[in-house]
């Protein structure tokens, strides 16, 4: 007995466990995010729902916003009207199999019969066959991705519990907007009649989303449907090789481990570029550019470039220079916020210098930071190995870039004092009887770059995690 069990876990994850690992981690054979500019992807499962579906559609027009409806097969034999309005009112509609069951217990021939009977009667509807499938619960079998047949699979890149009444509509507002980002895939639910979810919870849906769409509208984003977002943006991660994507995939994944692990804060939620955190200066003594010493215990506010942001900006850079322009762009929009988070903060304020490990050569000095060799050792070895690799894949030179300029493609430290950061963008020290620095208010021009950017040498990220 104990081994037939043994066997039925192996063929179950071989057969559903492992593929959907796959799909979900490294985006193999699956959309699930996009990367536009000011656009992002609202998708309901699980219905038509005669109750909550209508109210739905009302606020989506009201609002201007395009949304994806994964209907179950069943739902939509039984309330055609709802299928006929979705359709009528621009939405587009997606398979979610005929009945809300997993693939992970149905045959490869009874996941295709429910994908056909749901697109026959989408088509006896609308006219129309669907060619965008969601499998319930996003669990994929190994045939579903070996070949993905006549649909293709789309996933999500985040969902929120809105399936469950007690998350309640407040913390699942709180839990939209901090994920209201261009190229979301965001995953809601339109029905509570699933194995699994709470009657009412849709109502908790409704009064989050208005709130979101009002905030997406207030920052210039909007919804639109899958379809367009995967036509007009293509996720550059689909067009790499699977190496690359299991490479790419890793470190994503790392990026969120990484910052959850080391409670990083985001500079600017809105536009999550760069990230920092207060720690300890733990290397040798180093001169900063005032002329101050950087001294072992030190604080510091060690900063991150966003691992997600970063790819993309690569990704969709055609050369050196446009990657090194678009950086310092990025660059310059984040320090004067930095500036006055740590002018607001006691604590950041307490921070001797700004810190971070870079592959830049030249452009840091250009913001205020010096640059310095790291000493030679196992960090030193072990960073320049990882930013290498890193660089192969989502610089617009990728590997011809590592042998042609390897020589220069060395991890360097960079730092600035916090005082000169603060006195650049016209911020001050925090004043309170607790603060151990005193200063007079400083008035110096805002900081301004060199209007060439062709000399920057920017491979890949100016902190990487």
């Amino acid at each position: 007995m104990q081994t037939l069990l043994l066997w039925l876990f192996y063929i179950s994850s071989f057969y559903a466990f492992i593929p959907g690992m796959i799909s979900r981690i490294f985006g193999y054979r699956v959309f699930r995010k996009g990367t536009g500019r000011n656009e992002f992807a609202l998708t309901f499962d699980d219905g038509p729902d005669p109750r909550f579906t209508p109210l739905l559609l009302d606020l989506l027009k009201k609002y201007d916003a395009k949304a994806t409806f994964f209907v179950v097969g069943s739902n939509a034999e039984r309330y055609p009207e709802l299928i006929r309005r979705i359709h009528e009112e621009g939405h587009l509609i997606g398979i979610h199999n005929y009945v809300h069951k997993t693939n992970w217990l149905m045959r490869p021939a009874t996941v295709r019969r429910q994908i056909q009977h749901t697109n026959d009667i989408i088509y006896n509807i609308i006219g129309e066959r669907s060619t965008y499938y969601r499998p319930p619960w996003g669990i994929v079998n190994l045939f579903d991705i070996s070949k993905r047949r006549q649909v293709e699979i789309v996933l999500w890149s985040v969902m929120f519990g809105d399936w469950r009444e007690k998350l309640g509509a407040q913390r699942l507002t709180e839990k939209m907007l901090a994920r209201l980002n261009p190229g979301e895939v965001m995953l809601l639910h339109d029905s509570g009649t699933t194995l699994g979810a709470d009657p009412d919870a849709p109502e908790n849906m409704l009064v989050a989303l208005e709130l979101t769409l009002q905030e997406a509208q207030r920052r210039g984003l909007r919804s639109i449907r899958v379809d367009d977002m995967i036509k007009m943006e293509k996720s550059p991660i689909r067009h790499l090789s699977f190496g690359k994507r299991v490479i790419v995939g890793l470190w994503l994944a790392w990026e969120q481990v990484f910052q959850v692990m080391f409670q990083l804060k985001t500079i600017n939620p809105a536009d999550p570029f760069m990230h920092f955190r207060m720690r300890k200066y733990k290397g040798e003594p180093v001169e900063l550019g005032d002329g101050t010493l950087l001294s072992k215990g030190d604080k510091v506010i060690e900063l991150h470039i966003d691992n997600r942001q970063l790819f993309e900006l690569g990704i969709h850079s055609r050369s050196s220079a446009q990657l090194a322009i678009r950086m310092i762009r990025r660059m310059e929009k984040g320090l004067p916020m930095l500036a006055e988070v740590i002018a607001k903060d006691v604590n950041l304020a307490q921070a001797k210098a700004l810190y971070g490990v870079s592959m830049i050569n030249r452009g840091p000095e250009k913001f205020g930071f010096s640059v310095h060799d790291l000493p030679d050792g196992i960090f030193a070895r072990s960073t320049k190995f990882y930013l290498k690799i890193l660089l192969s894949v989502i610089h617009p030179d990728g590997g011809a870039r590592l042998k042609e300029r390897s020589e220069v493609l060395v991890p360097k430290l960079i730092l600035m004092p916090v005082s000169e950061l603060l006195k650049k963008m016209n911020q001050q020290l925090p004043h309170d009887e607790r603060s151990v620095r005193k200063r007079k208010p400083q008035q110096e021009e805002a900081l301004s770059l060199n209007d060439s950017h062709t000399e920057v040498e920017l491979p890949g990220a100016t902190v990487t995690n």
